[in-house]
């Protein structure tokens, strides 16, 4: 059973702040200058609630996911202007676009190889001069402040967590009992820094132009929360 396609990842999730998210979207279409109408890909669009507000602020949204479950959900609210694609973030968009958005640490799952034929992918899809926003967490600041365990309980669920990095990979470690059954997942992400980065785009016509640190799109530091790339796309 995959973790990611399982009602349990969206009941452990579901308190997300969505007011922060949308407030974080707000701050990069005001300060990246994102014009109405523009043709906008979520990369991991999970079941497309960062999709659907991008749409009401008058983008033309498409939403790949490579979840089937999260895909199904997310169809339910196609309009115009805004589709749903299961896709694997490595194989041929078939589109173009002119803003990326890769959103709340949706990347490094597999390894370097997968890492980069993403952005090679990315790089064809993407119109000259066009954007990639890439929100990846800050591995320095969670290496310094790592909740090593931590119980959560949502909806009569009592979710045990175990964070702990192996080999430059993130875990973390999901256990609880639902209807007497015992169920255990984990979660992985690759410890990528700032330099991982720029290592991938090294042989690309993509650069960094802006870092950012938080929601608030403040300047990024060290011991920054987050690790906001704002990517462009030159003429090749």
């Amino acid at each position: 059973m995959n973790w990611f396609d399982t009602k349990f990842y969206h009941i452990l999730y579901k308190n997300r702040d969505h007011k922060e998210a949308e407030l974080f979207i707000e701050n990069l279409i005001d300060k990246l200058k994102i014009k109405k109408n523009s043709k906008v890909l979520d990369l991991a669009c999970g079941r497309g609630r960062h999709s659907i507000f991008l749409n009401k602020k008058g983008m033309i949204v498409s939403g790949f996911d490579s979840s089937e479950n999260n895909i199904r959900e997310a169809k339910k609210n196609n309009i115009k202007n805004l589709k749903f694609i299961k896709k694997e973030m490595d194989k041929s968009y078939n589109d173009s676009f002119d803003v990326v958005f890769n959103l709340f640490t949706s990347f490094g799952y597999i390894d370097h190889n997968y890492n980069t034929k993403v952005f090679q992918r990315i790089s064809e899809s993407l119109n000259i001069n066009g954007l990639l926003v890439l929100d990846f967490l800050n591995i320095l600041h969670v290496k310094k402040n790592i909740v090593k365990e931590e119980i959560k309980k949502v909806d009569n669920i009592t979710f045990n967590l175990k964070r702990f990095i192996k080999n430059q990979i993130l875990y973390k470690k999901i256990d609880f009992t639902y209807h007497k059954n015992e169920y255990s997942f984990k979660e992985n992400v690759m410890c990528l820094e700032l330099k991982n980065f720029k290592d991938y785009l090294k042989e690309l016509p993509l650069e960094i132009i802006e870092v950012f640190g938080n929601y608030n799109l403040e300047k990024f530091h060290p011991d920054s929360e987050r690790l906001i790339m704002v990517i462009k796309k030159s003429q090749p």
